[in-house]
């Protein structure tokens, strides 16, 4: 016989009145355990009686958590929320990892306010007890569907981070990093990103050891002990986002080494073959801004010479030499050079930067033909650098506020720090002998404080940054550009800005586990 709206209230009142004789009424509780098999309403009171006098009834425990999950898979979403609203009530003892795993796997759920309930209900029990319900949470991210797994790595990334350090415990933040490692052995990018998210934010690794394990974890799966296929966009993306995680923990003590030496060994010699792994990246500057980023974090090379070489022989790449002059003294009829400014800007930083390592690089280890070629480049460009800084302050002259906000004035202003950088560096550059002795921020890293600029002569530092540009900014007639010199024309990226772009698949061969099915709504009752 079917249970009823009076036989639950009825049951419900032998045992609220039996107080200290709970356990002497197991058949009263176990017609509440029964009301989950009633109609709707009998549903909703099952779902709020069946937790209320739980923990009274340990024989019935299992009968009890699994007619409350029937009801967190019911039909009717009131009484699905209903029955997860009551979930953290079982989570006593042994009960919390099954308790956090059934909150887990509910995660798949696509009603907004059932969802928002399920994290409500995860963090409540969170509190309770954070390493059993980590112990849940993982388990469906190494065994679970790929829509559980998806989101329970969301829910680590957002939530985790909001819990307070009496939850978080160092025991427990280490317990995070230790299964987040299993988890890494096979990650898709986006997942890849998230989890570092996790493990960035701890605590307990806030310091140089443990940035250095960050560094490590990176490094696996960067795959840096394997050659670089340019043609294989997975690849190339894997690199940048791995490179793109591991940038913020770099520092004096945790050197990018290895990161710089790949670059210099398989990237570069590379540069023109990478594939994009999105339409719209300018990939080549993307890598070389990488690898400005990380420059000034190298440590002690085994290959410096020879890394400093490929920089170099990279540099004169893009530094051309001055068009031939006719007898008249007037410049041939030819195309004038490109000045690539954004990519020179990345060379020239990284090769200043690891110059510093070997001061004597210009002067004993480049032949007397190649030195003179790179200094009648450097001359050349610097005196393009020139006519531009001088165009650009002028038009930029007096302007503050709004007027530098304009998407004109924005593109003039990180040019106008480009340039800046670039002359700074070369100054250095024809030293003699050359010195690695100036300090330029990179034109597209954030001033550390934000100024109204009002531009009389700006220095560097004044510079904000931000905006992009298409345009190539071509020199007017003036007098102070001599009539015997023609400046070429310029070239400013249009990715001057920080790009960011959808994560792609392609770590670890994709992920490629079988599960098992358990259909939209059935969660398995495996556990």
């Amino acid at each position: 016989m079917a249970v009823t709206i009076e036989d639950l209230y009825r049951s419900y009142g032998i045992l609220a009145d039996a107080k200290d004789n709970l356990s002497q009424h197991k058949d009263a509780y176990q017609v509440i355990v029964d009301g989950v098999k009633g109609g709707p309403k009998e549903k909703r009171l099952a779902a709020q009686f069946i937790p209320k006098f739980f923990s009274s009834f340990p024989e019935l425990a299992d009968a009890a958590i699994n007619a409350q999950l029937d009801l967190c898979e019911d039909e009717d979403v009131s009484i699905r929320r209903q029955a997860i609203k009551e979930l953290p009530r079982f989570a006593t003892g042994d009960n919390i990892p099954r308790v956090a795993d059934i909150l887990t796997q509910l995660l798949q759920t696509d009603d907004t306010a059932e969802f928002n309930q399920v994290n409500a209900a995860l963090i409540s029990i969170f509190k309770m007890d954070a390493r059993g319900t980590l112990g849940g949470l993982f388990s469906q991210i190494l065994q679970g569907e790929d829509i559980v797994r998806e989101r329970a790595i969301k829910f680590l990334s957002t939530k985790l981070k909001t819990l307070p350090e009496d939850v978080m415990t160092k025991e427990v933040e280490e317990y995070v990093f230790a299964e987040t490692k299993k988890v890494m052995e096979d990650v898709t990018g986006e997942e890849f990103v998230l989890l570092m998210r996790v493990v960035s934010g701890l605590r307990v690794l806030q310091t140089v050891n443990g940035r250095q394990q960050l560094v490590e974890l990176v490094v696996e799966q960067a795959f840096l002990e394997q050659a670089l296929n340019p043609a294989d966009p997975d690849t190339v993306d894997r690199l940048l986002q791995c490179t793109r995680q591991a940038l913020p923990l770099f520092s004096k003590n945790v050197h990018s080494t290895r990161f710089v030496t790949y670059f210099c060994e398989h990237v570069l010699p590379n540069l023109s073959a990478l594939t994009s792994p999105v339409a719209e990246l300018d990939i080549q500057l993307e890598v070389l801004k990488l690898l400005a980023e990380m420059s000034p974090f190298c440590g002690d090379m085994e290959k410096l010479e020879a890394n400093l070489n490929m920089l170099f022989t990279k540099l004169l790449e893009f530094m051309p030499l001055p068009p031939e002059e006719v007898e008249n003294g007037e410049n041939s009829a030819s195309e004038e050079p490109k000045l690539q400014f954004s990519y020179v800007e990345c060379l020239l930083y990284s090769f200043h930067q690891l110059g510093k390592k070997l001061p004597d690089f210009l002067l004993d280890k480049v032949d007397s033909e190649r030195l003179k070629d790179f200094k009648i480049r450097l001359q050349y460009f610097a005196r393009g650098l020139q006519v531009y800084i001088r165009q650009l302050r002028v038009a930029l002259q007096g302007k503050t506020g709004d007027a530098l906000k304009t998407e004109e004035n924005k593109i003039k202003v990180v040019a106008l720090k480009i340039t800046n950088n670039i002359n700074v560096l070369i100054k250095d550059l024809f030293h003699n002998p050359p010195s690695y002795k100036s300090t330029v921020t990179l034109s597209w890293k954030p001033v550390q404080k934000a100024e109204a600029v009002a531009l009389k002569r700006p220095s560097t530092e004044e510079m904000g940054s931000g905006g992009s540009t298409k345009k190539q900014i071509s020199p007017q007639s003036r007098r102070d550009a001599r009539q015997i010199y023609n400046p070429p024309s310029g070239k400013y990226s249009a990715s001057i800005g920080n790009f960011n772009y959808e994560q792609r698949g392609g770590f670890r061969g994709g992920r490629g586990r079988g599960f098992g099915g358990r259909g939209n709504r059935s969660r398995g009752r495996i556990y």
